[in-house]
């Protein structure tokens, strides 16, 4: 470890390294106390995505089986034709959460409900149940995507957070603390020899006016 030669061996800097080092080992102990939660949440988050993926393949199944069984009935120009008259307003309110410093969106959607009825190609004699399964379950999916979609951007922003944190208190542990620790010593040893060469010159001093006394 690479220690500064140019120290000041004085008291007043050992106590400001020693001061040094409290604090560090201060926001070392806060920075890992970050890093421990900020990987709860994001296995907590984590857990969520992956059931929330598990959800949305199977609705995405369920969804291209009624999509099957709605082409049975229907022709596809009638059933592009119904899709283009479901376009609708999807309204997204979002909330920002947040973890340890870490800004978290929550986003609750409001999607437009339209009549069948009242759509132009729909018809009660020319249309079926089917087509109606067929968007119900898109709709759910879609509303699922953008929940799967704010999950994912949590987990992201997470592990930059945990990366960044972790190389701060990889940066104090490993390589800050060491060296205000080896600085410390050095001026502790420093000191100690300034006060043995001292005593020696003192004992010296002493000796030489203790001999010229006794001429």
């Amino acid at each position: 470890m690479a220690v500064a030669t140019d120290v000041n061996p004085t008291r007043m800097e050992l106590i400001k390294t020693k001061e040094r080092i409290a604090l560090a080992k201060k926001g070392h102990k806060l920075l890992k106390q970050k890093r421990d939660a900020l990987i709860l949440e994001f296995f907590k988050i984590l857990k969520k995505a992956e059931d929330l993926r598990g959800e949305l393949a199977k609705k995405m199944a369920k969804g291209y089986r009624s999509l099957a069984v709605a082409q049975l009935y229907h022709p596809v120009h009638q059933l592009e034709k119904v899709s283009l008259d479901l376009r609708k307003d999807i309204d997204l309110d979002v909330e920002v959460r947040n973890v340890m410093g870490v800004k978290i969106p929550s986003i609750e959607v409001k999607m437009e409900q339209k009549d069948f009825i009242r759509l132009p190609g729909y018809s009660v004699a020319g249309t079926s149940a089917k087509i109606d399964e067929a968007v119900q379950d898109f709709d759910e999916i879609l509303a699922m995507v953008i929940k799967l979609a704010q999950t994912e951007t949590a987990i992201k922003r997470l592990i930059l957070e945990i990366e960044k944190t972790k190389r701060r208190v990889n940066a104090l542990e490993y390589v800050l603390v060491p060296r205000l620790e080896d600085t410390k010593n050095l001026i502790a040893f420093r000191l100690d020899e300034m006060e043995r060469d001292s005593f020696v010159s003192l004992k010296s001093i002493k000796r030489k006016l203790e001999e010229k006394k006794t001429y």
